[in-house]
């Protein structure tokens, strides 16, 4: 069975519709994913607990994301640098 994929304007507007009153199981017969699907939607866009700023999961997967990044490269030019200092 092929795996359908939503964009992420879509999954928002499902999240916004449950927000604002609908049902899980309202939103699962009428856009045709399924409940499971859709908590986990909810779950992904809801702020996380002791969050002063607010953000979601997802969020902070790519704050996190990017510090790994950027930790990688300060990591690169320290080597760099002690190469360059022995010259």
């Amino acid at each position: 069975m092929k795996q359908k994929r939503y964009n992420q304007e879509f999954k928002q507007t499902i999240v916004e519709l449950h927000k604002a009153g609908t049902s899980v199981s309202d939103l699962q017969r009428e856009y045709g994913v399924s409940e499971v699907t859709i908590y986990k939607w909810i779950k992904a866009h809801s702020p996380v607990a002791g969050s002063e700023d607010g953000l979601t999961p997802a969020q902070i997967a790519e704050i996190q994301k990017e510090n790994l990044r950027l930790q990688q490269e300060v990591e690169i030019l320290k080597k760099a640098m002690t190469i360059f200092a022995q010259k």
